[in-house]
């Protein structure tokens, strides 16, 4: 008893000289300036690599709606030779060159022209919807994944301060001998709790640590580019009603309205197919010159057509109807899992709201202090232990809480966006 008495008369000194010893020390510098959520996105956005790809995609399918416009090139035949004439006795009677130039012009049947310029309309459709949707998703991701990357940095942040007070505690503990069972068995506790929360603060810098690996992809910078975020305030804001998001869903939503064009490109690929069951016909005029004894010259129109005599026109009608049924059923399928992904959207983004909205703006700064606090006077020896790391858990609970809720918020939000079409100003970001 005597033994536990002097060392509750030792922690108070202890504790004094721990707390002035903190007050001293300084965070390091960070490693790069902070940058807002939107400028990092607005980055993202214009040197993102993968545009590249969908902008490229537009550009062969605008050649591709130039080729289809334009008849087939003419083709030119030329020959030459040498030509002579004998008579019944084998007697010659003229020798001399010949030669012949035709000039051959393909025409398609009427309409079919049209129908391929209106196929590569929709693929250029297609393309543009691809980008579109690109963007937005783009956009999405970028929040989403510098959101969660100054949330992690928050979280480590937070883990490593309370992983500093109990080291700063255990080293104390260490330095003066604990003696007696009570004093050692609060010493490994300590211990316990610094090696927990130093695993935590490893593992959120790991969480930050992929985030920038990713987010350094999108900007195209080098993987190991140090970022830092800044999130500001994020305001969240409900959006439309179930049945409003749902019939701007089937009017806006990227997937559909691909579903939807690529029905319609199946549907040309049918007129397509029955038109080209007519033939294509070929019209060739030519030139030939004789010069064996008399000059004969010869001028004359060809005409060439193919006889469809193969089931190959049916077969190929026949394909394109299976696919266009395909298409059908694509489309209905592609709606239901809309309305489904809508409503499930719409849901995750009114619970997340309204649990946000429980929170108060500054409900992580209360507990910070609270642990702070609660560090002073178990130093002091006003707290016992088990409250001490009860604050301290409560803390990183809260902080965690706080920007999980805010990070699940901020993806169904974007998530209903990106399915509706509506800038409904789910997430705003105040300074």
């Amino acid at each position: 008893m005597k033994i536990f008495s002097f060392c509750h008369f030792l922690r108070p000194l202890c504790g004094l000289v721990l707390l002035a010893a903190s007050s001293r020390a300084q965070t390091p510098p960070p490693d790069a300036p902070a940058v807002s959520l939107p400028a990092l996105v607005q980055e993202i956005l214009a040197g993102n690599p993968e545009l590249k790809f969908y902008e490229a995609e537009i550009d062969a399918a605008r050649a591709a709606r130039r080729a289809s416009g334009a008849l087939a090139d003419p083709e030119l035949s030329v020959s030459a030779g040498r030509k002579r004439v004998r008579d019944p006795a084998g007697a010659l009677r003229g020798e001399g060159m010949t030669w012949s130039v035709s000039l051959a012009q393909t025409f398609e049947w009427p309409g079919r022209l049209s129908l391929r310029k209106s196929l590569a309309n929709g693929q250029i459709a297609l393309a543009e919807l691809g980008l579109a949707r690109f963007r937005a998703a783009l956009a999405a991701r970028a929040r989403t994944l510098a959101y969660g990357l100054y949330a992690a940095q928050e979280k480590a942040a937070a883990a490593a301060e309370v992983a500093a007070r109990y080291r700063e505690l255990r080293e104390i503990f260490l330095a003066r001998d604990p003696a007696g069972l009570t004093p050692l068995l609060e010493t490994r506790v300590i211990e316990a709790q610094e090696l927990a929360l130093q695993r935590r603060a490893a593992s959120a810098a790991l969480t930050a640590q992929s985030a920038l690996v990713e987010l350094n992809q999108l900007r195209g910078a080098a993987y190991s580019s140090p970022v830092r975020t800044t999130a500001g305030r994020l305001l969240f804001h409900l959006g439309p009603a179930v049945e409003e998001a749902l019939a701007a869903a089937r009017e806006n939503n990227f997937d559909f309205r691909a579903a939807k064009l690529e029905l319609e490109q199946q549907g040309l690929t049918v007129s397509l197919a029955r038109n080209e069951r007519h033939p294509r016909v070929t019209v060739t005029p030519f030139l030939s010159q004789e010069n064996a004894g008399d000059r004969e010259r010869t001028f004359g129109l060809g005409l060439t057509v193919p006889l469809p005599v193969t089931p190959r026109g049916g077969a190929n009608v026949a394909a394109a109807e299976a696919r266009r049924r395909q298409a059908e059923t694509a489309v209905v399928v592609a709606q239901r899992k809309l309305e489904r992904e809508v409503v499930t959207a719409w849901l995750a983004f009114e619970s997340r709201v309204r649990e946000v909205a429980k929170w108060a703006p500054d409900s992580a700064e209360k507990f910070r202090d609270a642990a702070a606090l609660a560090d002073r006077h178990y130093r002091l020896g006003a707290v016992p232990l088990a409250t001490y790391i009860e604050l301290q858990g409560a803390y990183l609970e809260a902080v965690d809480a706080l920007h999980d809720t805010k990070r699940d918020a901020l993806e169904a939000g974007l998530r209903l966006q990106e399915l509706t079409g509506l800038d409904f100003n789910a997430v705003e970001i105040a300074p």
